[in-house]
């Protein structure tokens, strides 16, 4: 299968990209591993292009040690508790760090934001009350509770 998005996320990894490639697309729906480049047929791929969720992504599996930042995340808007929930401990095991406001990385260091597609709603609440006091509950939480925050909401 040939790849051809003209715009799509590259994220730089350093001799493991395949292993996170393959993990990231078994935890949604309409992803898949699109393409893999091996320039040296005996070593790593150097190109993994892949989709998540249907978004293109690529990891080039090469280079100067790569350093994952918080600059850049991949964000999920997830349906209810229990993705949030599975997507959270998947991420979260084997090396992964929680952090705050839905925010953790994976074990490879990949910044992610697990957020249910309650909270924008919520947060554009035309009640600007009951926006803040969900802003203020999702600032004490790690991974997104949505029964506090629509009970934030409601308070």
């Amino acid at each position: 299968m040939e790849f051809n998005a003209k715009v799509r996320t590259c994220l730089g990894f350093n001799g493991n990209g395949h292993e996170a490639a393959d993990f990231y697309v078994s935890l949604l729906p309409d992803s898949s591993i699109e393409n893999t480049v091996h320039p040296d047929p005996d070593g790593p791929p150097l190109v993994i292009e892949f989709t998540l969720g249907g978004a293109p992504y690529m990891i080039l599996n090469d280079g100067p040690p790569f350093i994952p930042g918080l600059a850049a995340s991949i964000s999920v808007l997830t349906e209810d508790q229990d993705e949030t929930d599975r997507l959270w401990t998947a991420l979260t095991e084997d090396g992964g760090e929680e952090s705050y406001c839905g925010w953790l990385k994976d074990r490879w260091g990949v910044s992610w934001q697990i957020v249910p597609k309650i909270m924008p709603r919520m947060l554009a609440d035309p009640d600007r009350a009951a926006a803040k006091r969900v802003m203020q509950a999702m600032r004490q939480m790690g991974k997104l509770d949505i029964a506090a925050l629509e009970a934030a909401s409601r308070a």
